[in-house]
């Protein structure tokens, strides 16, 4: 009965035309891109897709389905859906989302004046030819007007790639008018200063695009055939649009959509994009205030978007009526069985996205969406497939209880192993334990502690606290198998006066800042330095870095990094680049800028320079095992999803032999 559910608004049914989504949890559009660059969708895409609608999802939106091919693609590897024989992998697609029991949702997009040009993270090349809505200037290229003829032409193909979509078996088509892109940019009174009926001040004008491409599929596909359109409620940035022109727009859907898709920002401006993709400095549910506004004005469901990971925070957007649907990306990517493990009352074991932006920054440079905390995100084919338990049961000795070393914990005992997990610490979670009163870490730490919990339950995993694996740990222990995770320790630069009482380590910083004065140097703006810096402003310390290179270096993660410049501009936090640290006194940092020398006062210094991994304690253990693997930071410092994708492949294959 429904009172036996802690969530019954969110898994209610909801009828859009003539469909029923199983419940109220849709995921919102993300990747599959054209990874083998022939226009055409690989084997891996059925598998994405499919992933999250056997987690439990109602709609599954795919990509960005480009309706015009010649005057709408935005990068090379969009995939096109006037494409010859296009319908082959579409069709896959559709089959594997339905057959879990979901709608397959076929997102239709159109760049607009952005078209035949790399995307801004990219430069912005030109590649060819682009209309917008007037004639002007973007990027050093000329863009030309829309006339009626192309205006009509978009239009049709709008409707052909709709009536595709139904053909192939997706239920529901996204029609995408947000975030800078061309319907957008009818929508905005900013670009779209026309004179004629498609622009101008009357947002009906500015609208009628959109309102005549809704009306098109819909003559195409039944009225019945549901729409759901996707508009930014607010662009988020001082001089555009804000949510008056959001519900304006929405006003003018009435009665021609199924689904207002509330989301918000604009991606040409870079310091709204962790607005649009919310980062982790941002408050769960940040962009709903915009779906929610909105909704007081239409009879139409509207669904609501942006940091949503928290089924009770879901639950109150639904009861309370601000949104009639909640949708999400990224969850999806780090935990694709969300709803269903919500729904079941396994909460517990749901993963909560870090919005590290890992996923999307990993997808734009190498093709595949790979996730912080869920190693199998961007495998979906290969796990699909997933191997038996291993054919040979092994006795796996894991030393150190960080990242991956829980992670291959917990692969090696869900594959038949006997586990013996070595921590050399009272703790498990390794160095990022240090970051758990970060606030815009909270989930991190509750990732960490998910997967301790999950290490200490497991009834294969043997868990010794305060122990180091040493080779005669190693040979009383007899592994069959010995996993090396012991990580790495902060680099300690060579500069005088390093080891003064007031200098302590990022590491140290993050644990005791009690032991911190008020003005603080910290020598570093890598990832490291600047979330730090960022965190001890939070406390109320007076914070100035020092960086040797001309820019904050991103890690590997450069969307990350676009949340961080906002964050660094809006706390004021001071760096100082082309700088070296020359001595540290008991008052001051005296630094070498240029030709200059700069004084910084400094109660305290904090060095976060790198870490120095731990190879010559992993080589003393090579030969301490028949089989033995090393990984994470002892072999080469970088990231959370390295070191979980590399300690799940390598657990995951051992016992085969």
């Amino acid at each position: 009965m429904i009172q036996d559910y802690k969530y019954p608004h969110l898994f209610q049914p909801i009828q859009l035309g003539n469909v029923l989504f199983r419940n109220r949890i849709f995921a919102s559009p993300t990747g599959y891109q054209n990874v083998n660059g022939d226009g055409y969708l690989n084997d891996g895409a059925a598998a994405y897709y499919g992933r999250r609608a056997k987690g439990g999802a109602a709609s599954v939106a795919t990509f960005e389905g480009i309706v015009d091919g010649e005057l709408g693609r935005g990068g090379a590897t969009h995939i096109c859906m006037d494409t010859p024989n296009i319908d082959r992998g579409l069709s896959r697609i559709a089959y594997e989302i339905r057959g879990y029991g979901a709608v397959a949702t076929m997102e239709l997009q159109h760049a607009g004046m952005f078209a035949n040009r790399d995307l801004s993270f990219f430069g912005a090349n030109a590649k060819g030819i682009a209309y917008g809505p007037v004639e002007c200037e973007c990027d050093g290229r000329h863009i030309l007007p829309m006339t009626e003829e192309i205006i009509e032409r978009t239009i049709q193909k709008y409707a052909d790639a709709a009536a595709l979509a139904q053909k192939c078996g997706f239920g529901m088509v996204l029609v995408h008018a947000g975030h800078g892109w061309m319907l957008h940019q009818f929508l905005s009174p900013l670009t779209n200063t026309r004179k004629d009926k498609w622009g101008g001040p009357d947002v009906e004008n500015r609208a009628r695009l959109l309102i005549s491409i809704c009306d098109a599929i819909h003559k195409r596909c039944g009225e019945g055939f549901p729409i759901e359109v996707r508009i930014s409620g607010s662009e988020c940035y001082d001089g555009g649009f804000g949510i008056e022109n959001g519900i304006a727009v929405a006003k003018q859907l009435e009665g021609h959509c199924q689904l207002i898709h509330v989301s918000a920002g604009n991606h040409e401006v870079e310091e709204v994009f962790a607005v649009t993709h919310p980062s982790m400095f941002l408050e769960d549910g940040c962009n709903v205030k915009y779906a929610a506004e909105i909704k007081k004005h239409v009879k139409t469901p509207v669904a609501a978007i942006g940091a949503l990971s928290d089924p009770a925070l879901m639950e109150e957007i639904l009861a309370s009526g601000q949104a009639d649907v909640v949708e999400m990306g990224r969850e999806f990517m780090a935990d694709p069985d969300f709803p269903l493990k919500i729904r079941t009352g396994q909460e517990e074991k749901a993963r909560k996205c870090l919005r590290c932006l890992s996923c999307f920054s990993s997808e734009l440079t190498n093709g595949e969406p790979y996730c912080a905390i869920n190693p199998e995100s961007g495998r979906e084919l290969e796990m699909k497939y997933a191997l038996p338990e291993a054919k040979v049961k092994k006795k796996v000795l894991i030393a150190g209880g960080g990242i991956g070393g829980m992670q291959a914990a917990l692969t090696c005992a869900d594959r038949g192993h006997q586990v013996i997990l070595c921590e050399k610490s009272d703790r498990l979670g390794g160095v990022l334990r240090c970051e758990e009163k970060v606030s815009f870490k909270k989930n991190l730490d509750y990732y960490l502690n998910q997967q301790e919990k999950a290490v200490r339950e497991h009834p294969s995993i043997e868990v010794r606290m305060n122990t180091a694996v040493t080779p005669e740990l190693a040979e009383n222990i007899k592994a069959d198998v010995l996993i090396a995770a012991i990580g790495a320790e902060a680099a300690k630069p060579p500069i005088r006066g390093i080891d003064g009482s007031h200098v302590l380590s990022a590491q140290d910083a993050y644990i005791h800042p009690d032991q911190l004065g008020s003005k603080i140097v910290i020598m570093g703006a890598g990832l490291v330095g600047v979330e730090l810096g960022l965190h001890l402003k939070e406390l109320g310390k007076d914070v100035t870095l020092v960086e040797m290179t001309d820019h904050v270096n991103d890690g590997g993660n450069f969307l990350h990094m676009l949340g961080l410049k906002t964050e660094i501009k809006k706390r004021g936090l001071d760096i100082h680049f082309e700088t070296t640290v020359q001595e540290i006194c008991s008052d001051r940092v005296i630094c070498k800028c240029k030709d200059d020398i700069l004084e910084l006062p400094a109660d305290s210094v904090v060095f976060a320079v790198g870490q120095r991994p731990r190879r010559k304690e992993a080589i003393a253990l090579n030969y301490c095992a028949p089989e033995v693997y090393f990984l994470g930071d002892c072999v080469t410092p970088k990231n959370i999803t390295e070191a979980n994708s590399t300690a799940y492949i390598i657990s995951r294959n051992i016992g085969r032999i």
